[in-house]
């Protein structure tokens, strides 16, 4: 399996592709990573050096790709946090041209904008282009429940409200969707669920709420899911793989006591997933 991954990259630390190459390499996943931004670390230190790629240079990455005759291998492009219009182009140009040389690819969109404690983050003009450009032209989305209703203009809180807002979502155009960061009033406090809607198919699966905050978390989520369901094929099954990784991931971050990712020490848990939480029909 292959995967094109158009996100950021970092020198120090494990956010954008410096998060999912490795994580997708080390479950036996080829991934060819595709760089917009080229920092020194992840923007939430508040201090970074560094370029932004200019997207004529990202297409011109992405072309020579293509011209080593690679888009028939590819089975996923993977992009996560946009910068603007012109990147989402460039991104949207390569999904056509994928799909033009392998009508099996899809195209796994992680719709970055924000979360629940910290609001929309990104410029106003990078939701209207995910709503109205890019989120249509996805087979896969991965937004957490705030991205969610910001994306469908509700406002999801219970179980029912988190699939009417995906049911909105899907019919934007994606047919799989995976919710993170889902949290409900009725659920056991100090919890924390992911959701999958595949098909006909919808699955939830709880952790515990670990207190910490990961830069790159989500993006190892998108990472995982994409290539877990890929491979396959069973939402309940991918959904299981992934929220296992990834608890233990950030059980091992949090541990270490450190703010980054400990990506590598815990590198047998994205390998090995103990699918130690159980998905259930949502």
């Amino acid at each position: 399996m292959s995967i094109l991954s158009i996100q950021s990259a970092v020198a120090y630390g494990h956010v954008g592709n410096s998060a999912a190459v490795f994580a997708l390499q080390r479950i036996g996943t080829e991934v060819w990573p595709v760089y917009t931004v080229n920092f020194s670390n992840h923007t939430g230190y508040g201090q970074w050096r560094g370029p932004v790629m200019p997207a004529t240079d990202v297409a011109e990455v992405i072309t020579g790709v293509e011209e080593r005759g690679a888009f028939e291998e590819v089975q996923a492009v993977l992009s996560g946090y946009q910068g603007g219009s012109d990147i989402g182009g460039v991104i949207l140009d390569a999904v056509r041209r994928v799909k033009a040389a392998n009508p099996d690819a899809i195209y796994a969109c992680d719709p970055v904008m924000g979360n629940a404690k910290s609001g929309c983050f990104v410029h106003p003009d990078i939701p209207v282009l995910l709503r109205d450009r890019v989120v249509p032209q996805a087979d896969l989305i991965t937004p957490n429940q705030f991205e969610l209703g910001y994306l469908t203009d509700t406002d999801p809180h219970t179980i029912a409200d988190t699939l009417a807002s995906v049911d909105t979502a899907r019919a934007m155009g994606p047919s799989s969707v995976l919710v993170t960061s889902v949290q409900r009033p009725d659920a056991p406090a100090d919890t924390v669920e992911m959701l999958a809607v595949v098909g006909d198919e919808a699955w939830i699966a709880q952790t515990p709420l670990l207190p910490l905050k990961a830069n790159g978390s989500g993006d190892v989520t998108a990472a995982l899911f994409t290539a877990h369901l890929l491979s396959t094929g069973d939402a309940k099954e991918s959904l299981e793989r992934t929220i296992s990784s990834v608890f233990d991931l950030l059980r091992v971050t949090h541990e270490s006591g450190r703010r980054e990712l400990q990506l590598v020490q815990a590198q047998e848990f994205l390998a090995h997933p103990r699918r130690q939480f159980s998905a259930v029909p949502a």
